[in-house]
């Protein structure tokens, strides 16, 4: 029990200080081995085999210095489960030290579903213990082989990360903030953002420090190994399921440290102790990396490294990144991939290829190279495909199997292909929308109008379908006449040269609205900027303000004097260029007029507040507002009634609603709390108008709504303390009706109390920020 208190003990002064912790990584380099696998008539290097199969061949040789003074037994095992303990024969070894006959060829047995390899010291019957350790503990090494080699390809991607960073760093640092993110997307590493912000001499170290913690993230250093070595394999369990223990520093690799108390605790001898090492693939071998020195004296370590796993490898599940079409003939063209950290991590992708197919059917495949750099695959040497193109889809091998997929939303296009839509005529004297259709919009690198002149510009546009893109011309100070848009592609394609006629657009005379009484009327219809005036009744109209909406336009139309008892139906339109034409003209009955003729305020005071007399035209913002008005003309509609507004906020009250109560033909009361209906911080004057039949009439003041402060007391001796609450909503305080001598109160004043010289009748008068015009009494 001492010793096990003791274990414990060193395990949580360990695992206390995650920084020591992770101090330990797989930092050591160890041997290279040479392995080949034969599938058919193919061979590959292992570092490209995603998977093996039943029926491989493997070629396996140590690849040790010429000096290499300790002998190692190179062992290649295969396993069939974790309860299925494997045979004697489906271990195989060579003795790496003896020229000429140390290459290992192996088979993979049918049904293996896990390969090992391992290292081990020459120490005699050294074969015949790493068989035995294996066959008695299968699923512990079933376990070890899955983890180590996941842990690999989490290396790999590490390493791929961290030597770029490197390259970028010395060659060319300023691309470390833009080139790190997509690095970091690709491989899916932990980006330290805040490194970024750092001078940039100090990036790339700040990027790649502390690299177990950037994908790894699970403490597997020999303080660990040392630490569980030779305890029981069920105390080796409880302590790494505790936080010290790395459950909680750890997790995602607390398996793979569950297997190395395993393997350290259950497996040590007199003879071996086993050692784990990631096996890193670099060109035609895996390179060994260990996590703690090996030991040439018993109990000797034997390295324990994986193979590829055994069974059919699932294709690339990758997903193209795109966030639009792209195009084939850009130069720094990219196809951007999703969840393809493998891709640019390992070898296990070959012959990559864009399948590009033509509208008439023709093939091509272009050559593509992964750069993790710029996150995506690039064309080896640029594309020469004549366009359109009907499919594009990314294929290759993945190991010995080939793959197609995934589809990329691909473009190109030839000479001729854009044409104007719906026709070449565009409208001068004003900016012309224009839409070109038929061409790969993604290869558009520009857009130039030239008109009749020579006066070139450079257009903005943006694609509006895979086949389209939109402008805006700019006409607005272009005479009538011919017009030259040219198209820019990328690539070597020639630019198109479209033909535009420029032409004045005739105006659009839909009608003329006007009610009996006003100076002011509406022209409706469409390019009315060219229109000067218009005569109804034998009043002359003049051109106001125009308004563009939609497709059409609005011209107010104002004469010096109201319409008379005119009956006509058509107006005349004189245009600028001297030509008149004829519009049809609606004289509507005269707008509703409003005149009030009665107003209530019902305000009840915060209770404890002194009384203020508020002067006519001035409502509190709490009280409730009732007043009645005469409408000219009878109100039966279901929209007729009144509006009411404070500030930008309008709230129409109809009859048909009841919030208008009709008395007689031309009466109306209203009753409204301002506070309901136009929001808590409202204030300022309300206005009132009549609206009938669509028609809204004149605007009318109806009161100045204000925010009133709550006095509580006001003491006088020899000077008077006015106290209360919201005192910052008064301007100032004063003593008699004229404000002689009134204390002006700051901007922003948020006391409880204001001090004023005595004197008047006894009272105070304030003037409030809301109605600076105004004198309140407070009684």
């Amino acid at each position: 029990m001492v010793r096990v208190l003791l274990l414990l003990a060193a395990l949580s002064a360990l695992f206390a200080d995650p920084a020591r912790a992770q101090q330990n990584g797989f930092d050591l380099d160890g041997p290279e081995v040479a392995v080949s696998v034969t599938r058919g008539a193919v061979e590959l290097p292992v570092a490209a085999v995603p998977a093996l199969r039943g029926g491989d061949r493997l070629t396996a040789r140590a690849l040790l210095p010429a000096d290499q003074s300790a002998r190692y037994l190179l062992v290649v095992a295969f396993l069939r489960g974790a309860t299925n303990p494997p045979p004697k024969d489906w271990f195989f070894s060579v003795e790496t030290w003896k020229p000429k006959k140390d290459v290992l060829t192996v088979t993979v047995p049918e049904g293996a579903e896990q390969a090992m390899l391992f290292l081990a010291p020459e120490a005699g019957g050294g074969f015949s213990a790493v068989r035995g350790a294996v066959r008695g503990r299968p699923g512990v090494f079933v376990r070890a082989a899955q983890d180590l080699y996941q842990a690999s390809l989490d290396r790999q991607r590490l390493d791929a990360f961290v030597g770029a960073i490197g390259r970028i760093g010395d060659a060319a640092p300023e691309r470390l903030a833009s080139a790190a993110p997509v690095l970091a997307d690709a491989l899916r590493i932990k980006l330290n953002a805040d490194c970024l912000l750092k001078q940039r001499a100090l990036q790339a170290a700040c990027l790649t420090q502390q690299r177990d913690a950037l994908v790894l993230q699970a403490q597997r250093g020999a303080t660990l190994t040392e630490t569980l070595t030779g305890a029981p394999v069920d105390l080796a369990y409880r302590v790494a399921a505790t936080r010290e223990g790395g459950a909680g520093y750890y997790s995602p690799y607390i398996g793979l440290a569950r297997d190395l108390a395993r393997l350290f605790g259950a497996f040590r001898s007199a003879q071996y102790q086993y050692l784990p090492a990631l096996a890193l693939g670099q060109g035609d071998a895996i390179h060994l990396q260990l996590n703690s020195a090996p030991s040439f004296q018993n109990p000797r370590s034997v390295l324990v490294a994986p193979l590829p796993p055994i069974g059919d490898a699932p294709p690339p599940l990758w997903r193209s990144g795109a966030q639009g079409a792209l195009c084939l003939a850009r130069p720094d063209l990219v196809l951007p991939l999703d969840d393809a950290a493998l891709l640019f991590a390992t070898d296990y992708a070959r012959d990559l290829t864009l399948k590009v197919t033509a509208a008439d059917g023709k093939v091509s495949l272009l050559k593509l190279t992964p750069d993790a750099e710029r996150g995506g695959l690039v064309l080896a040497g640029g594309a020469s495909v004549a366009g359109p193109i009907t499919d594009a889809v990314v294929q290759g091998s993945w190991g010995f199997d080939r793959f197609s997929g995934p589809r990329v939303p691909a473009q190109i296009d030839g000479p001729g292909a854009w044409t104007p839509q719906p026709d070449a005529n565009v409208i001068v004297g004003r900016d012309h929308p224009l839409v070109l259709r038929g061409g790969a919009s993604a290869c558009v690198s520009g857009l130039t109008l030239r008109d009749a002149g020579g006066l070139s510009r450079s257009l903005t546009w943006k694609a509006a379908a895979p086949d389209a893109i939109a402008t805006t011309l700019p006409l607005s100070k272009t005479r009538p006449g011919p017009l030259t848009l040219t198209v820019v592609r990328h690539g070597a394609v020639a630019p198109d040269q479209i033909a535009l006629t420029g032409r004045a657009e005739p105006s659009r005379l839909d009608r003329f609205t006007l009610h009996r009484g006003d100076k002011e009327g509406v022209l409706e219809g469409a390019r009315l900027d060219q229109v000067a005036g218009l005569t109804l009744g034998g009043v002359r109209f003049t051109a106001g303000a125009l308004t563009r909406l939609g497709k059409g336009d609005r011209l107010v139309l104002v004469a010096e004097q109201p319409l008379g008892d005119a009956t006509d139906t058509s107006a005349s339109v004189q245009l600028r260029d001297g030509r008149s034409a004829t519009v049809a003209a609606t004289v509507a009955p005269p707008r509703p007029a409003v005149q009030l003729l009665d107003r209530r305020v019902a305000f009840d005071p915060p209770a404890g507040a002194r009384p203020i007399d508020l002067p006519a035209g001035l409502v509190p913002t709490t009280a409730t507002l009732t007043f009645s008005a005469r409408i000219a003309g009878e109100l039966g509609g279901p929209d007729d009634g009144i509006e009411i507004a404070a500030g930008d906020v309008t709230r129409r009250l109809t009859i048909a609603s009841g919030a208008v109560q009709r008395i007689g033909d031309d009466v109306v009361v209203a009753t409204i709390a301002p506070q309901a209906a136009f929001g808590p911080a409202v204030s300022g004057p309300i206005r009132v108008r009549a609206w009938r039949g669509g028609a809204a009439g004149d605007w009318q003041a109806v009161a100045t709504l204000v925010r009133l402060p709550v006095v509580t007391g006001i003491e006088c001796r020899e000077s008077c303390t006015v106290s209360g609450r919201d005192l910052f909503l008064v301007a100032a305080i004063g003593t008699t009706p004229d404000m002689a001598g009134a204390v002006t109160l700051p901007g922003g004043f948020v006391g409880t109390s204001v001090t004023v010289p005595r004197g008047g009748d006894g009272a105070i008068y304030l003037k409030l920020h809301d109605a600076a015009d105004a004198v309140l009494r407070v009684r």
